[in-house]
């Protein structure tokens, strides 16, 4: 082999690599049936379930929990509150680098590959159910279109085809490999939620709530049997001391009939009584256990009550306990966005770009309002209060505001008006030409045609033209009192150096009057269209 054909070999990109179109862990008829492990469910058998989680096998834990949710509205609703604050938010795909033009194009292609996802929000949805179980996972479905790799699908897979072996290794069980695989690379998104440290199989908050939903359902078990009897006045039938078993026995038949019919007959010489109730002291004892478990169970999945439960508590409560609750809405907006860089994005990059490319991130739009409003002051506190210099790049990724592009019709205010308008973007262009003899910078301003909105726009570009052309100048007829200044650190010495006459006179022959009266003039000339366009509007 020539010389030639190793360098090329050698500067050859390397071979992209090809994902598995293969759907591995497909969804099977016994996946829909349940042992119902919530029937009979009691303290024993609750810790045996957690004790098989404990040594890998999980099935019977993800179907508790998955009745759990269908046999409590509470426990329900909580959950779909925390999922749903999640899924409602809009999110954006953000270039590793916004000024890197490769990166820029990753990005806008992984977000049309997701936006092209139809079912995405319910991926989503599917993956926020690891806040209750610790864990969840969806299969991504690949294929091939115009020679790109894309996402054709993504499918939900439940929990309990998935355990932990002896070696800690995740695996699935398929069908053809009852016994289990390991999950293999770039093939699943796996979701993780740590409602606290440890295993992922203990990390979910339905494991810290299954026992109040224990005692809420021994305790929602005993409240129906008394309401079933409570108010309702004891039925007690009297017979003679010689009754015959006949008579006790119409007499019993009485006594049930009037419980359903209101009426019955019984033999001469009987007698019914019906004794009230008089248990006042334990009207409430049932409800109160019951909301108490339904108060533990808020408080492990929103963290707080107010705004969950009905309960007294003043504004500035609930306005603390609001934002407990948001704050686990930005932490599951984190970790969710960083799992989907991680097991969907980082993949389709990879397959598409190479390995060697950066990834580019996933950000959920979770700020609210009120906060928003409450950072705005601050950055305009220390902008025009203490002069910090903020890039602009900064706000626009703060305040998630997309950065115009060039000709990008843009919002600004209307004359005497707070409501913005579109218009073109035009901020004064200043074209500079450095091949002059004397160094000078000339100047071109590019601004909008008389009659249009905007003179404040076009008076600050005349303010930094005049700037920047100025600069150059000064700084060459001032050279020689800044040079006096260097070597001079008395004030009083450098007056004196400008009362002298023969100083002034000096400084004033190597000053170019010629180019100050140019700037006048051209100051002058400004000054004059604008008081035009300003009087004509």
């Amino acid at each position: 082999m020539s010389k030639k054909k190793q360098r090329q070999q050698q500067t050859k990109a390397p071979a992209l690599r090809r994902p598995d179109l293969t759907e591995i862990a497909v969804a099977q008829v016994q996946d829909k049936y349940s042992d119902y492990p919530s029937n009979g469910l009691t303290p024993v058998k609750l810790a045996t379930i957690f004790k098989e989680a404990d040594a890998g096998d999980v099935l019977r834990q993800m179907e508790l929990f998955e009745e759990m949710e269908e046999k409590d509205p509470h426990l329900f609703s909580q959950l779909q509150t925390r999922k749903n604050a999640v899924t409602g938010l809009d999110f954006e795909v953000i270039p590793f680098d916004a000024d890197d033009e490769r990166d820029k194009e990753i990005a806008e292609f992984v977000a049309q590959e997701i936006e092209s996802l139809e079912n995405f929000e319910d991926m989503a949805m599917d993956l926020l159910d690891a806040i209750g179980k610790g864990i969840a996972v969806s299969e991504i479905i690949w294929d091939y279109d115009d020679g790109r790799v894309v996402v054709k699908e993504i499918k939900n897979r439940h929990q309990k085809r998935f355990f932990w072996d002896a070696e800690d290794n995740f695996k699935v069980v398929t069908k053809e490999y009852p016994s289990g695989i390991i999950v293999p690379e770039n093939k699943f998104i796996i979701h993780r939620y740590k409602a606290r440290s440890g295993h992922p199989s203990r990390a979910g908050v339905l494991r810290v709530v299954a026992w109040m939903y224990l005692f809420k359902n021994y305790d929602l078990k005993d409240w129906v049997s008394f309401c079933e009897v409570f108010g309702m006045p004891l039925r007690l039938g009297k017979y003679a001391q010689g009754a015959s078993e006949e008579d006790k026995a119409a007499l019993m038949r009485a006594l049930v009939q009037i419980g359903s019919d209101a009426a019955g007959i019984i033999p001469d010489g009987t007698e019914i009584e019906f004794k009230e109730s008089s248990k006042t002291s334990s009207l409430d004892i049932y409800e109160r256990l019951a909301r108490y478990c339904d108060e533990q169970m808020s408080k492990a999945i929103l963290g707080q009550t107010l705004t969950s439960d009905s309960g007294g508590g003043s504004y500035a409560q609930s306005k603390t306990h609001n934002e407990v609750r948001h704050d686990l809405t930005v932490a599951d907006c984190k970790a969710l966005a960083a799992t989907l860089r991680r097991d969907l994005i980082r993949p389709l990059v990879l397959f598409n770009f190479g390995e060697d490319r950066r990834i580019p991130y996933i950000r959920y739009d979770c700020e609210e309002a009120g906060d928003l409003k409450e950072t705005v002051d601050i950055y305009e506190k220390l902008i025009c209060s203490i002069g910090l210099k903020v890039p602009t790049s900064h706000l626009y990724k703060k305040f998630s505001i997309p950065k115009p592009e060039n000709g990008e019709e843009v919002a600004a205010p209307s004359k005497g008006s707070a409501l913005p308008i579109p218009m073109k973007e035009q901020t004064a262009e200043v074209v500079t030409n450095e091949a002059t003899a004397a160094g000078a910078e000339k100047v071109e301003l590019k601004g909008q045609a008389a009659g249009e909105p905007g003179t404040q726009q076009r008076i600050d570009g005349l303010t930094a033209a005049a700037i920047k052309q100025s600069s150059g100048l000064f700084k060459k007829l001032f050279a020689p009192v800044l040079k006096m200044l260097d070597n001079t650190e008395d004030l009083d010495a450098v007056k004196k150096l400008f009362e002298n006459e023969e100083l002034v006179e000096r400084l004033a022959g190597e000053m170019d009057v010629k180019d100050i009266e140019e700037l006048l003039q051209k100051a002058m000339l400004y000054a004059d269209l604008e008081g035009r366009v300003i009087r004509d509007e």
